[in-house]
């Protein structure tokens, strides 16, 4: 672009009344600058074109690296505070990991006296149940007694009352049950 402008300037001024001056800033022109390797105009051309590349897009691209810069420091923000939350989560599960052994002996000590406690209880209420069935069999025994007493004197009543008819049967005859109905109606009142 520059090296076209240049082309033309050069052309016209050749062309032009005064040469000598022309002439002399073209030998110096082509020995300082046109110099193979190393022609200024490129140089010149590069940056001009970096110039505007960098005028047409440096707006968006520096709103694109401020929201780009503003996420990243959103995104470490974030990623502190998440720090910061496992942290007091890691504290608090170090603090209940330090008390977890007296926690657990406490549990332990708590469960045992439970166990004695219940056997205990245990033990109380076998001796009670023990005297409750104590005192219902001797109840029975009691009343299975009196039962059989009863019994006892019923029958030996009975076996009484048996041997005496027995007895009586044995000495009683004709004569003497005949006697016996006569005084038994007399003591009546008589027949009518």
């Amino acid at each position: 672009m520059l090296s076209t402008f240049l082309g033309i300037f050069l052309f016209l001024a050749e062309s032009g009344p005064s040469q000598g001056n022309w002439a002399a800033f073209r030998e110096f022109w082509d020995h300082y600058f046109n110099y193979p390797g190393f022609e200024l105009w490129k140089f010149i051309n590069l940056g001009i074109f970096v110039w505007v590349l960098v005028y047409l897009v440096r707006k968006p691209l520096s709103e694109a690296f401020k929201a780009k810069r503003d996420f990243i420091r959103a995104e470490l923000i974030k990623a502190e505070e998440e720090k910061q939350q496992a942290l007091s989560i890691l504290t608090s599960v170090e603090a209940k990991l330090v008390g977890i052994d007296s926690e657990k002996a406490a549990i332990l000590k708590s469960a045992r006296e439970e166990a004695e406690a219940e056997k205990k209880r245990l033990a109380e209420q076998s001796a009670s149940e023990a005297a409750k069935l104590k005192a219902q069999a001797e109840g029975e025994v009691a009343r299975l007694a009196s039962v059989a007493r009863f019994q006892l004197r019923r029958f030996a009543v009975d076996e009484s009352l048996r041997l005496a008819e027995e007895k009586l049967r044995s000495s009683v005859d004709d004569k003497t049950d005949a006697r016996l109905i006569k005084s038994s109606i007399q003591a009546i009142g008589g027949l009518n």
